[in-house]
């Protein structure tokens, strides 16, 4: 799962103490007089409020035992965490960011395994568990799972004569964004905008047809792929290179009414709500289902959990399991929940929650978005993933940009991953 480092609303100054030298390998507190301290790796702390509203939830339903995050930016979150646990640094929980991460420490066994733990979780509402399970063993659990939905802009789609978006196939989603394309130069407003990242192409196409990318054969992704190079050739959408040389922000690009349509995940959703409350924007957008292959079909879209996994090198695992049962169950969920994130543990409950927030929009088709009938993962996953990820964004990028033509990139995908990464 790919999340864009925006901040979504102001934060109120933290209770709890920043550590003063994030990723450092200074021990970890150890229980004192009945109290302990957990130290849990996040990034960009103050701007990603999820993490304060599930800490003091944690915290206030177990005041023995106080959260330290410790505060890493996102640019380097990954690097950082990556040379922390090979120092052996005893921070006790790895905020897990997404599954290509993930591959990596299972493959490293850098987590204590939780099996016992999960096997107390209610699996039938936390549908992400599986996907943090390698060779038998359950490394993490998730506290949030993001999918994509169609974010829209509603008066948009009035002042255009066009149709709300309930259930599009993606060659009607192109249709419409013809429609909706107005303007030229500065002025100009496209009818959709697709962000720059590779899964925004290859993870709908692997998941709506269910196909997985350790095995080098990626001729299901043309049909994706002709499709999202003719709306760039009809000018519908931002032409890919323009968008990655501006580096152009799909939130901004949504708020500011450039586009009509947003394919992106719902973690879009929490910034929407405070941006509207804080009066930087006045877009009226509804979410509707991510079009898929054929009409009339279930809907399939793609999506990833956010975890935690406690570091074998933790001092404190009994607590540390402790948070990791809270943050996956329901207390965990309604407090991300709170704030218009969405949570990994499922319920009826939840939903009614989530959609009670201020700013939500309460049409059937923003209800129906958010209960798709399956999410498969947005890229690779495995011990492999992240060297799979390397050669799928290459091509992608020269693919988008004309460089090589999609059937030339698609061989060339299959090319270097049975040779760079199978080493066959």
């Amino acid at each position: 799962m790919k999340r864009s480092l925006i901040a979504v609303g102001t934060v109120a100054a933290a209770a709890l103490a920043l550590a003063g030298c994030a990723g450092t390998s200074t021990p970890a507190s150890t229980p004192s007089g009945g109290k302990t301290t957990l130290r849990i790796s996040v990034w960009n702390y103050a701007q990603t409020p999820e993490f304060k509203a599930l800490f003091d939830a944690f915290h206030e339903a177990n005041p023995d035992i106080t959260i330290e995050p410790v505060d890493i930016l996102a640019a380097n979150y990954e690097d950082k965490v990556t040379t922390m646990l090979a120092g052996g640094d005893t921070t006790d929980i790895i905020t897990v960011k997404n599954l290509t991460d993930f591959g990596g420490y299972a493959q490293k066994k850098q987590f204590v395994g939780v099996n016992d733990l999960v096997k107390a979780l209610p699996a039938d509402k936390i549908p992400a568990l599986d996907e943090y399970k390698a060779g038998g063993t359950y490394y993490a659990v998730p506290y949030r799972q993001d999918f994509s939905v169609l974010f829209y802009n509603k008066k948009m789609f009035k002042d255009a004569g066009v149709a709300d978006p309930s259930s599009l196939t993606w060659d009607e989603f192109a249709a419409d964004a013809k429609k909706l394309t107005k303007g030229d130069g500065a002025d100009k407003v496209h009818g959709a905008y697709i962000h720059t990242w590779n899964s925004m192409v290859q993870g709908y196409a692997s998941a709506q047809q269910d196909k997985g990318f350790d095995k080098p054969d990626y001729s299901w992704m043309k049909d994706q792929y002709d499709l999202t190079l003719g709306m760039q050739k009809d000018g519908t959408i931002l032409d890919w290179g323009t968008a990655k040389s501006q580096q152009a922000q799909y939130k901004t690009v949504f708020e500011t009414g450039k586009a009509a349509m947003v394919p992106m995940g719902t973690w879009l959703i929490s910034p929407l709500l405070a941006d509207a409350a804080a009066g930087t924007t006045s877009v009226d957008w509804g979410i509707a289902p991510i079009p898929q292959i054929k009409s009339g079909s279930k809907v399939t879209t793609m999506g990833g959990p956010t975890g935690f996994g406690i570091s074998k090198n933790s001092k404190n695992q009994d607590a540390a399991k402790k948070f990791l049962s809270f943050a996956a169950g329901a207390d965990g969920a309604k407090a991300v929940a709170s704030i218009g994130i969405v949570p990994a543990y499922h319920s009826d409950e939840i939903t009614k929650q989530y959609f009670g927030l201020k700013g939500m929009p309460q049409d059937a088709t923003s209800k129906k978005a958010f209960t798709p009938d399956t999410i498969r993962p947005d890229g690779a996953t495995g011990t492999l993933a992240a060297q799979l990820q390397g050669v799928l964004d290459q091509e992608h990028q020269l693919i988008m940009t004309g460089s090589k033509s999609v059937d030339d990139g698609i061989a060339e995908m299959e090319s270097r991953v049975t040779s760079e990464v199978l080493n066959q």
